[in-house]
């Protein structure tokens, strides 16, 4: 990474404490000279993951995930290499200047077209054409301030205003493709008209879409969406995520929500820790993503029937995770901005305050327009409840709400517990029960004692001139070569050093895997070379058999024959 130098990446590194920061994110526990906490890479319960303030590094014993505390948050936030350094550079108190991290997939010039449509829609409220557009924001109690922070806009009553900016700089096609220009046989044309435009972004808080809303008539469409593009796909996305995030881990909860203007009320009260799904069913990408934001999550969709079903799909993708959600219902079928809107704020933080448990919900919502006292009824139900509690990973949750299901139904909770699903404890994975041969383990093992002792490093310079696998003798390489420029090996500082090659993070994900001790003894490290070099010269014995069976030149037939000789005494 080049965007600053080692000794500060290492500066900056050394400057914060892992088990901290990690514990911003997830509970750890003391555990000898460690930390122990449950992984948040993969799905599980059981705490797996193991942090290490003297080594400075986490790993864990399930997925294999390993790094240092840039990697953690990169991961963890979904962000680049550079934006983690400048994070942590600021909690370490140490000014860095990298200038805006560029991603490292190349970037579509549809933002640009959305960077300059951002601008004029913004301008055009501020105008004259604006004044109603403004009152009928300030009606639904909007204020300017509330306009700005989300960069509410205007598309005015025009063919082409929009059009005609665009066209100056960009090619046609190119607007075509962005969702907000149209062709007739004739022109081209604005596709948003007359409407207030609400800006909608990616992970990064950059414009990628709109919604533009009617305010000055009721004779078409309320609301009218962009089409998905290359960078605006709604299912991977989530509404006001850039803003929520950091907010939601403070607080330590985040709050779902469906549409985009019930995130805007919910912030001019003073919630900021909200995201919306804009009313399309919850993606595992997302649940993943919100997931990832707090340890919390709160669902509250609209009062409706429609609002409870997204309210279910939602909680069983999260319930997928290992995520079990709390629920905030509304009466009277609104949504949340009507319900800010005319019950104001104490009443929506007191809903806030006392969200219920998706079960307990689960339980309320499948009774509906059902008869207990009937025969079918009840057995529909029960039927349907086991399989909503087949859905819980919570062993303990999974008891209480057996019991419930018992009482409820008068069922003899042992009935009903051999319809349950017991699912086994995930078992840490571990390798010896993957096939591995000895050359395989050779590789691995040399290069994992490679990462801890210099004296390691010599011997594979000095006596390995080829490593069979590509992935292994890549990263062998690079440790090499980390060792010829620095003068020393330290494994948290080589993590970093190779963040941009996510071949050789990968490769060093899978020796992780294999839980290799940091102990060895020499007489290993001779195994482990010999093991290779009885591999390289058998590979060049075969080679120079093939090539003596080709040849018909007496004299080159004797040189191969002495080089197999060679071989055979171990002159590699």
């Amino acid at each position: 990474m080049k965007f600053l130098s080692q000794e500060k990446i290492n500066e900056i590194r050394n400057s914060v404490d892992i088990v901290d920061v990690i514990s911003n994110y997830v509970q750890l526990v003391p555990k000898g000279k460690n930390f122990i906490g449950v992984c948040p890479f993969h799905d599980d319960n059981n705490p797996s993951m193991s942090v290490s303030r003297e080594k400075k590094i986490y790993k864990c014993f399930s997925c294999g995930a390993t790094g240092t505390v840039f990697k953690f948050i990169m991961d963890y936030e979904n962000i680049t290499f550079p934006e983690a350094v400048t994070k942590l550079a600021d909690i370490a108190g140490i000014n860095v200047n990298i200038g805006t991290p560029v991603h490292k997939k190349v970037k579509s010039p549809l933002y640009d077209v959305y960077n300059l449509s951002l601008k004029f829609y913004t301008n055009s409220i501020n105008t004259l054409a604006g004044k109603e557009a403004k009152e009928y924001l300030n009606s639904r109690q909007i204020d300017e301030k509330t306009i700005k922070e989300f960069q509410i806009g205007l598309s005015l009553n025009s063919s082409d205003a929009l059009t005609k900016i665009l066209l100056k700089k960009y090619q046609p096609d190119l607007l075509l493709k962005s969702g907000l220009v149209g062709k007739n046989d004739y022109n081209y044309y604005d596709l948003f008209r007359e409407r207030i435009m609400f800006p909608l972004y990616d992970l990064d808080g950059q414009v990628v879409g709109y919604s533009g809303r009617i305010y000055n008539k009721e004779d078409t469409s309320k609301y009218f969406n962009t089409r998905e593009t290359e960078i605006f796909k709604k299912g991977e996305l989530l509404y006001n995520y850039h803003r929520a995030k950091d907010e939601a881990r403070n607080k330590g909860y985040i709050i779902i929500m469906e549409g985009f203007m019930d995130v805007i009320r919910a912030s001019t009260i003073g919630i900021k820790n909200v995201v919306a799904t804009m009313g399309t069913a919850v993606t595992n990408i997302q649940a993943s993503l919100i997931k990832k934001m707090a340890k919390e999550v709160i669902l509250c969709f609209d009062g409706d029937n429609a609002g409870a079903k997204a309210t279910i799909s939602c909680a069983d993708e999260l319930l997928k995770l290992g995520v079990s959600p709390k629920v905030i219902r509304l009466e009277n079928d609104m949504d949340p901005d009507e319900y800010i809107c005319k019950y104001g704020k104490d009443k929506f933080f007191d809903k806030v305050n006392n969200p219920i448990n998706i079960m307990d919900f689960k339980f309320d919502y499948f009774k509906i327009g059902l008869n207990l006292s009937s025969t079918m009824d009840l057995s529909n139900y029960v039927n349907i409840m086991i399989k909503e509690i087949d859905k819980v990973n919570d062993d303990i949750l999974k008891e209480v709400m057996i019991n419930r299901l018992s009482k409820e139904s008068g069922i003899d909770i042992n009935v009903l517990k051999d319809k349950i699903t017991i699912k086994p404890i995930p078992k840490k994975e571990v390798l010896p029960n993957v096939k591995t041969d000895k050359y395989e383990i050779a590789q691995r093992n040399l290069v994992w004692f490679m990462l801890k002792s210099l004296k390691v490093i010599k011997m594979y310079d000095n006596r390995i001139t080829y490593m069979p696998n590509t992935n292994y003798r890549l990263l062998a390489r690079e440790i090499s070569l980390f060792y010829q420029n620095f003068g020393y090996v330290n494994e948290a500082e080589f993590m970093d050093y190779i963040m941009e090659d996510e071949s050789l993070l990968e490769t060093l994900k899978q020796i992780n895997k294999a839980n290799l001790k940091d102990e060895y003894t020499m007489e290993e490290i001779e195994d482990y070379i010999k093991v290779i070099r009885d591999y390289n010269i058998k590979s060049e014995t075969k080679r120079l058999q093939k090539q003596l069976e080709d040849e018909v030149s007496p004299i080159e037939k004797a040189k191969i024959v002495q080089r197999m000789i060679d071989l055979k005494k171990g002159v590699v």
